[in-house]
C-alpha cells in the first residue's frame, strides 16, 4: 500500500489545545506559521510509519523550525520527551533552522496498537508546548525503501569501501563511530552509490541545484546531494561541506567535522537522490544515517 499524500503530521499544542494538519507536496504545510527571525514553537512531525518482518513497527520521525535565526538545543528531560514509558527514543537534541524529515526512527512491538495511550514526542520551545502521537492510521503508511510505482531505491552509504551499506531510514542505530579532539578536524569519507528509477511519469527536462520538493514533476535534480548536521551533542559543529551535490550517485565525498567542546556527539547525514527532501513528500527515495563521535579535550602542554 501507498499513500498518496504528502507524509508529514504536524501537531501543534496551543494554549493546551492540540491541532493536527497535512501537508501537501511543494507546498507549505498548511498549519505553517510565517517564518519568523525567532520567537515560533518547532514542532515535531510524524512522518509515517510502516511494519517489519517480525510484526513491529517503524515510525519515521523529524521536525519544523520555522524560525530563520533561532536554532535550539535542548535536551532530553522536561522540555523534550517521549510518554508514557522511556523518555529517551534517540530524538535530536538540536535542532536547526530547517524541515528535518524523518530525522529519527522509533520501532515499537506488535502489541502497540493495542495499547490504551499512544507514545506521544513532545517539545516545548519559546514557551510554546507542541505534540505528536505515534499512530498507524492505514493513510499514513509508507514504504520508504522502493518506489513501487518505479522501482526507484534511496541511495547507498558506506563507510568504508568494504562496509555495511545503509539504505532509507535510520533504523540501524549508530552506523559509524569516530573520535578526535576539540578543534581538530574529523574527516568523514562516505562511499555512495544509488539504482535509479526505471522511468518517470514525464521526462526529466532540468537539473535544477536544489534539495527542495519540486514546483514541476518535469525539473529533476542532482543525483545525489550529501547533507550534514548535528543531531546531539553540547558543543557548535562545524562542517567543510555541509551540503555536496554531483551529477550523479557513484562517489566517494568527504568531509572535515570541527567541535567547540569535548563530548559525545551524534551527526546525522542525509543522502537525497533526484526525488529531493523526504522523497518529495512520498517518504522514497533517500537515505539518513547516524554517527557517534566521541570529543576529547585537547591535551595541555606545559612549557619547560
Amino acid at each position: 500500500m501507498r499513500t498518496n499524500r504528502v507524509v508529514g503530521l504536524i501537531a501543534l499544542a496551543v494554549a493546551g489545545v492540540m491541532l493536527a494538519g497535512v501537508g501537501a507536496v511543494a507546498q507549505p504545510l498548511p498549519l505553517e506559521p510565517p517564518h519568523k527571525a525567532f520567537g515560533q514553537a518547532v514542532w515535531p512531525a510524524y512522518e509515517g510509519w510502516y511494519d517489519n518482518p517480525d510484526g513491529s513497527y517503524t515510525f519515521l520521525i523529524g521536525y519544523f523550525n520555522p524560525n530563520k535565526e533561532q536554532a535550539f538545543d535542548i535536551p532530553v528531560g522536561e522540555d523534550n520527551f517521549f510518554s508514557p514509558g522511556e523518555p529517551d527514543r534517540g530524538q535530536p537534541t538540536h535542532f536547526a533552522t530547517t524541515r528535518g524529515w524523518a530525522v529519527f526512527a522509533v520501532v515499537l512491538g506488535k502489541e502497540y496498537v493495542d495499547t490504551a495511550k499512544q507514545l506521544t514526542w513532545t517539545l516545548v520551545t519559546n514557551d510554546q508546548r507542541a505534540s505528536i502521537p505515534m499512530h498507524t492510521d492505514p493513510g499514513w503508511y509508507v514504504e520508504p525503501f522502493e518506489d513501487a510505482a518505479n522501482k526507484n531505491r534511496p541511495p547507498a552509504l558506506r563507510f568504508t569501501a568494504t562496509g555495511q551499506s545503509f539504505e532509507g531510514p535510520p533504523v540501524s542505530g549508530i552506523a559509524s563511530s569516530y573520535s578526535t579532539t576539540v578543534s581538530k578536524p574529523l574527516t568523514v569519507k562516505l562511499w555512495t552509490s544509488d539504482v535509479e528509477p526505471t522511468g518517470y511519469a514525464t521526462e526529466p527536462q532540468q537539473i535544477v541545484a536544489s534539495d527542495q520538493p519540486p514546483r514541476d514533476s518535469r525539473r529533476r535534480r542532482p543525483g545525489l546531494v550529501l547533507r550534514w548536521m548535528k543531531l546531539r551533542g553540547p558543543g557548535d559543529v562545524t562542517f567543510s561541506e555541509q551540503r555536496q551535490s554531483f551529477d550523479t550517485a557513484d562517489q566517494t565525498p568527504e568531509t572535515e567535522v570541527t567541535f567547540s567542546a569535548a563530548g559525545e556527539y551524534v551527526l546525522r547525514v542525509e543522502a537525497l537522490d533526484s526525488t529531493g527532501s523526504g522523497g518529495s513528500g512520498s517518504q522514497c527515495c533517500w537515505t539518513s544515517a547516524h554517527i557517534a563521535v566521541s570529543v576529547a579535550a585537547p591535551l595541555e602542554t606545559t612549557g619547560g
